[in-house]
């Protein structure tokens, strides 16, 4: 008999936040490959007892397929664990492509992804009615090379109201920061970070461009953490929503008789 993998979102760190269709498939997985430096141990509560569960955080790329090739040919359920949502900085097309070239069924299934678990914790909307209508997801980063930069995306959020999500940047905070100002974004710019999202021992620290990378220092904070800027993190005013205005009129309220 066949077997299949199922890439499964984790979501961000709260193991509740998984998906209920992720949950059953840990439930019924033979096999549970997780990436234990970024995916809550706590959500290995979830597999069977005698499911053969694997670490990857030291495999490589090969390694880590060659486990999930082996384990579904066998007809085993193997379940791939991915951070956050797996279509969203998960090394995901390295995984699938080999699946394909062998004809090995797969399935996705998404999860939240840390920008919008940053915002939940956060209490904040990342879009604002008719002042930030984009969310733009990117990343920086010290090492890995990168098409695009930071001062390109903030040239387009500066000139088209948009909020953004920066993923794997804390460490480089300082650099970051030079970058969207040399875009065009004002020190005063509202800026977030949050670490760990969802996560027990989360944190939040608030600011502007001006200050948030002397606030994230102090708070030693280096790794795990999405940075949010924009005018959504703290938004100086909100215009109503046209969606519920009664003034506003669409397919499923039309317009009312006084």
């Amino acid at each position: 008999m066949a077997g299949k993998v199922v890439f499964v979102g984790a979501g961000p760190g709260d193991p509740e936040l998984i998906t209920v269709k992720g949950m059953r498939y840990l439930q019924q997985a033979d096999v549970v490959v997780y990436a234990g430096s970024l995916v809550n141990p706590e959500l290995l509560k979830y597999a069977k007892p005698n499911a053969k569960i694997y670490d990857s955080a030291s495999l490589t790329t090969e390694e880590i397929v060659d486990i999930l090739v082996r384990e579904a040919s066998q007809g085993k359920l193997v379940v791939r664990l991915k951070s956050g949502d797996g279509g969203v900085y998960g090394a995901l097309w390295e995984e699938i492509l080999p699946l394909q070239a062998l004809g090995i069924e797969f399935e996705i299934v998404p999860g939240i992804t840390a920008a919008l678990a940053a915002a939940a914790v956060m209490n904040i909307e990342l879009t604002v009615p008719k002042l930030i209508q984009t969310v733009v997801i990117t990343r920086a980063s010290a090492r890995v090379e990168m098409r695009g930069s930071l001062k390109e995306a903030a040239k387009f959020a500066a000139t088209n109201g948009a909020v953004l999500a920066i993923y794997t940047g804390v460490h480089v905070i300082d650099k970051v920061v030079k970058e969207l100002v040399d875009g065009g974004l004002p020190p005063d710019t509202p800026a977030a970070v949050v670490y760990k999202a969802t996560w027990p021992d989360q944190k939040v620290v608030r600011g502007t461009l001006s200050d948030i990378a002397r606030k994230v220092r102090e708070e030693r904070i280096t790794r795990d953490a999405v940075i949010l800027v924009g005018e959504s993190v703290a938004p100086r005013e909100v215009p109503r929503s046209s969606v519920y205005d009664p003034r506003h009129t669409h397919s499923y309220r039309p317009h009312k008789k006084e």
